[in-house]
């Protein structure tokens, strides 16, 4: 190899790339990954292209990087064959700040594990269903600041994963019908429509993802009626963060319109509280702090532990009444859990009363919280018999600390005396049993503990050898050494 490419460069005609192939081919290399688009920063595993003044995408970028920005340029479109490798590595695409008014079908099918896609600022004005085919592993994708009117029901049929979404800074008139749609994002927890032409809106919808996530609406024109105030005045009672941190960009903030009567000037309705029915049973639930309607298909909606219910769209199993009142047809145990009442209070309204109820379907015990399996009886029982045999053992164990008889000690074999161990003086604290050497001082005692051999019996004992000190707790050992006593009242000597 090394002659060829001495021949090589010894020709006149020899071709330049020629040479570059050779060279890399020598080292080892692909020639894409020696080569930096003009302009750009290439360092490690990111390629930036940002404010290059870029018209086109320059081709033949490294395939390695794992980021890559070309924001703050001049591109006009998304060519479905803007690289010739696909970015297998590339998780972040940024291409905000741009001029892109057109995506072709499976433009980003050349970067399958793409997790952030940034499209914001730039003149797109429709989605398409196949704009982002082949991105089943996004997260996040940027469309804030567009000129978005029109979006086909599939255009986000294929994000399974994506989270969050941004559409703020638009011309959206209505929400996507099938963007919760099965074939749709199934984890979106984040949509940010504010911004935009939004007037009327699917109430049901909204509480089905406010229920898992935050959804901002702020700056749009919205529709003050009798759904929309039910569902500020719930999102207010509930503190919700996306509302109360835009509060004063919703056109019904007060909670009260007047040119809106969703309700009759009659007394409240403070019914409220838990409810319990055996399962096969009907139960039927007042919504809290409502009163009567002025209408006759009132704005009530009910959050139940599985679903959103309205009056217009009854279950065979749940159904809302005119007068707003949740129908439980034959319970069963995984009814139980909180009943939230959407509805427009109106002046009624008061952030104290809770629009929530809690049922119980079955015996108290036999269900748990948060929806939980429920536990038998049985259960019950060993718990409570392992409880109170514990205290029991307990009880005996510090009453035979407390009270037990100590053991009386011989004296050492050869009639020299001796005493209990370290261990045996622990339990001898009689004071008529003390030797009559024992002396007080200042009305204290100072127990000195000698380690002796232990002979120990049921029938003698052998007070530890006490010794009085006035002004300290240190005493002598017969070996010589010295150990630390213990001062004790003369009520009671504790060790």
């Amino acid at each position: 190899m090394r002659v060829i490419t001495s021949h090589l460069l010894s020709q006149s005609s020899v071709n330049p790339a020629a040479v570059a192939l050779l060279l890399t081919l020598c080292l080892g290399f692909p020639p894409w990954t020696l080569t930096c688009p003009p302009g750009c920063i290439c360092t490690s595993d990111i390629i930036s292209c940002s404010g290059c003044n870029l018209s086109r995408l320059p081709l033949d970028l490294p395939d390695y990087a794992t980021r890559l920005d070309l924001s703050h340029n001049s591109l006009t479109a998304i060519p479905a064959d803007w690289t010739t490798r696909p970015f297998e590595w590339l998780a972040a695409l940024l291409l905000g700040r741009n001029r892109i008014g057109q995506i072709e079908a499976d433009a980003f099918a050349v970067t399958p594990h793409l997790l952030h896609l940034d499209l914001s600022s730039n003149n797109l004005s429709a989605l398409n269903s196949s704009i982002f085919t082949g991105l089943t592993q996004l997260r996040e994708l940027l469309l804030f600041g567009n000129q978005i009117a029109q979006i086909n029901p599939n255009s986000f049929s294929g994000l399974h994963s994506l989270v969050k979404l941004y559409l703020s800074g638009n011309r959206l008139t209505s929400l996507p019908v099938n963007l919760w749609d099965g074939g749709g994002p199934l984890n979106l927890t984040f949509l940010d429509v504010s911004s935009n032409r939004l007037a009327g809106l699917d109430v049901r919808i909204l509480l089905s993802l406010s229920q898992h996530g935050g959804i901002y609406l702020q700056g749009n024109p919205l529709r003050c009626d009798c759904a929309l105030l039910a569902l500020l005045e719930y999102w207010t009672w509930k503190q919700y963060r996306p509302l109360l941190d835009f509060k004063e960009d919703y056109p019904c903030r007060e909670n009260v319109n007047p040119k809106v009567n969703c309700s009759l000037d009659e007394e409240v309705s403070n019914e409220a509280g838990s409810y319990r029915v055996d399962p096969g049973q009907w139960l039927w639930l007042t919504c809290p702090g409502f009163v009567s309607p002025a209408v006759k298909d009132p704005a009530v909606f009910w959050v139940t532990p599985k679903t959103i219910l309205s009056a217009a769209e009854p279950s065979a199993h749940l159904a809302v009444l005119p007068n707003g009142t949740l129908e439980i047809r034959g319970a069963l145990l995984e009814d139980s859990g909180a009943y939230a009442c959407v509805a427009a209070r109106g002046r009624h309204y008061d952030p104290d009363v809770s629009p929530e109820v809690n049922v119980v379907v079955g015996n108290m015990s036999s269900v748990a919280p948060s929806g939980l399996a429920h536990r038998g009886g049985g259960e019950h029982f060993n718990t409570a018999f392992t409880t109170l045999a514990s205290c029991v053992v307990s009880i005996i164990l510090v009453l035979l600390y407390l009270y037990l008889t100590p053991c009386r000690c011989r004296e050492n074999r050869g009639g020299a005396p001796g005493g209990c161990g370290g261990r045996a003086i622990v339990l001898c604290s009689d004071p008529r049993e003390l030797e009559s050497g024992q002396r007080r001082s200042n009305g204290k005692r100072v127990a000195f503990l000698e380690p002796q051999m232990e002979d120990c019996d049921s029938t003698g004992a052998k007070s530890p050898v006490i010794n009085t000190s006035q002004a300290t707790t240190e005493g002598i050992l017969k070996n010589g050494s010295r150990t630390v006593g213990q001062t004790l009242t003369d009520s009671a000597l504790m060790v």
